[in-house]
């Protein structure tokens, strides 16, 4: 009990909110009288101590402040039906629904230009709500108000819809200005046409004779029909000496130009050699016995080592003699075809002439004894390349922009032609006879290739799209278009026969899959030239490994076809570099065309 006692006296000097608290007294105790000693404070047989602490709640405090402003009683029923304060930041009741979405009542919203929240604004002057009336009933009420003063109010009431002059309604029973009974419209017209007449007649009692004269305003305001409108008399019946000049000037030249188209051109050639057949029997286009591949890698070219000029224009296209290149078959723009050697004497071995301008595209068959040329004279003509004679000739009255004979040995007598009438012509070339027409593209066609062992073929278009087909078959069995495709003036096949490389119009050079699904591979892009607007060839060296194109600033771009970098750049030429093609078996030569007429060979190192 002492270490009780010692216990309450140390809390009690160290809490003084239990100092002014007896905590060892029990009931009796404090009923006893002041003075009176408690015997049982220190009776062993009395009930045992307790401590007595202060009360605590573990509610939260409440702010009774809110609480005192609300109205006691009856009157807090009224809230329930009263709208919530939007400045209020607590209730301290539940509201109801119908309270909550109450529109705002009071002066205008503080934070919001002209009392509307700025999430509610849907115009510059506020909230505007779209109205039930459409809007040509809109217009026909509105002319109609301004035209007779009335006009129906879908917004008043069920007894009156009418608002404005009820006189004027009456006289038109109703109408509006877009349903007038006929009547009124021809009196309308009847009208106007009434008060036209009295203002002329008023302007020409005041000009008087100003009217009858034509080179006066009045005249001119009268007669608003142009003199130059039927037959007038007075007008100028012969014509002068230099009208007379001029006109038998430009029947002379009509009729020159219509002689020029009408004169057919004959066909002819000349052969610019010692002599066709050697002194063992052999042609002229006949390869030599120890043309071979000399190396399998390609390297890529940097002299300059021979020139061809014998074109009198530009060079459109260029062709090296298939297998072997001992030949060079060049297309210009002076209407004629040549060949030129390439391993000898390096000049131009036969001139082939037989279009009347431009010729487009030249294409070899698979042995070489023949080639095609594509002129804008509308023909094609197949030409015997020894002899330089014309075999035959087609045409469709279009002008053909790109011909390709099948590379199949056993078709070597069909040949393709993509035309500026947007059509793909397929020929019979022993019947002569068209035998298929591919048509479905939108613009005409510019290149024509082969791909899938020669089973079908991909054909691009100034459309800005690439379609397949199956040979033989006019429905288009894969369509490649898309919105940031530009026309694709010339594609090359990869020797893997795997890629496509299409010069694209916005200065890049794409690569397409050739199997099923004809992706775009986009790793691989080649880019740095500019070829926009140019027709410029693009080609591989015969391993695959570089990616060669001309462009538009007379330069032949080289490009690493696993990096897409650029290898190498050469200055060919003064205008366009149009045309560029690696030789067959000589990896390391190149040979390029452009419209300065030019043709250059182009080789690693000097001889």
């Amino acid at each position: 009990m002492d270490l009780l006692q010692n216990y309450q006296d140390d809390s009690g000097d160290s809490n003084p909110e239990l100092r002014n608290h007896p905590p060892l007294e029990d009931a009796t105790a404090t009923s006893a009288p002041a003075g009176v000693e408690n015997e049982s404070s220190s009776s062993p047989d009395s009930s045992p101590l307790r401590l007595a602490l202060p009360a605590k709640s573990c509610a939260p405090e409440v702010d009774e402040t809110l609480m005192a402003l609300g109205v006691p009683g009856s009157e807090k029923k009224n809230n329930y039906n009263k709208p919530i304060d939007p400045t209020q930041h607590s209730v301290t009741f539940n509201p109801s629904y119908d309270q909550l979405w109450a529109p705002l009542y009071g002066p205008a919203h503080p934070y919001a230009k002209d009392g509307i929240a700025q999430g509610m604004r849907n115009h510059k002057l506020g909230f505007v709500e779209d109205s039930a009336i459409e809007p040509f009933m809109f217009d026909e009420q509105y002319n109609t108000f301004h035209r007779y003063g009335y006009a129906a109010d879908p917004s008043a009431s069920l007894g009156s819809h009418i608002v404005g002059d009820l006189e004027s309604l009456k006289r038109n029973d109703g109408a509006s200005v877009y349903n007038l009974p006929k009547r009124e419209h021809k009196k309308q017209k009847l009208e106007k046409k009434m008060l036209q007449k009295d203002e002329n007649e008023e302007e020409e009692k005041e000009h008087g004779e100003e009217v009858d004269n034509p080179s006066t305003e009045e005249w001119l305001k009268k007669n608003r029909i142009s003199p130059w409108a039927g037959k007038k008399e007075g007008l100028q019946t012969e014509l002068t000496e230099e009208q007379k000049k001029y006109a038998q000037e430009h029947a002379e030249k009509k009729g020159d130009r219509e002689k020029g188209e009408k004169v057919e051109i004959v066909d002819k050639t000349t052969f610019h050699g010692k002599e066709e057949r050697d002194y063992q029997g052999r042609s002229w286009i006949d390869p030599p016995k120890d043309a071979k591949a000399t190396n399998d890698h390609c390297y890529i070219p940097k002299r300059w080592v021979h020139t061809w000029s014998g074109h009198t224009k530009g060079v459109s296209a260029i062709r090296f003699f298939p297998k072997y290149g001992h030949l060079l078959l060049s297309a210009g723009m002076d209407t004629k075809v040549k060949i030129w050697d390439v391993f000898n004497s390096g000049k131009c071995m036969r001139t082939y002439m037989g279009h009347s301008k431009a010729v487009r595209d030249i294409s070899f068959s698979n042995d070489g004894s023949r080639f095609l040329s594509a002129g804008y004279d509308r023909n094609i003509k197949l030409w015997d390349t020894e002899t330089g004679k014309v075999i035959s000739t087609f045409s469709t009255g279009k002008i053909p922009y790109v011909v390709k004979l099948h590379p199949d040995e056993d078709k070597q007598n069909v040949l393709l032609a993509g035309m500026s009438d947007k059509k793909i012509v397929q020929w019979d070339m022993n019947s002569g006879e068209i035998t298929q027409e591919y048509d479905q593209h939108l613009g005409a066609v510019n290149t024509i290739t082969f791909v899938d062992n020669n089973r079908r073929f991909v054909t691009s278009s100034d459309d800005k799209s690439l379609r397949v087909w199956e040979f033989g078959i006019p429905v288009v069995i894969k369509y490649i278009s898309e919105p940031h495709m530009h026309s694709m003036p010339s594609i090359s096949l990869h020797p893997n026969t795997n890629w496509l490389a299409a010069q694209s119009l916005d200065n890049q050079i794409l690569i397409y899959s050739t199997r099923e699904r004809f992706q775009l591979n986009k790793k691989k892009r080649f880019a740095g030239h500019i070829a926009a607007g140019y027709a410029c060839q693009v080609n591989f060296s015969p391993d695959g490994r570089f990616v060669m194109s001309g462009d538009g600033e007379g330069r032949c771009w080289f490009w690493d076809w696993k990096t897409c970098k650029v290898f190498r750049t050469l200055k060919c030429h003064d205008n366009v570099c149009i045309g560029c093609e690696w030789h067959p078996l000589e990896q390391s030569k190149v040979a390029t065309c452009g419209w300065d007429g030019m043709i250059k060979y182009w080789y690693v190192t000097l001889f």
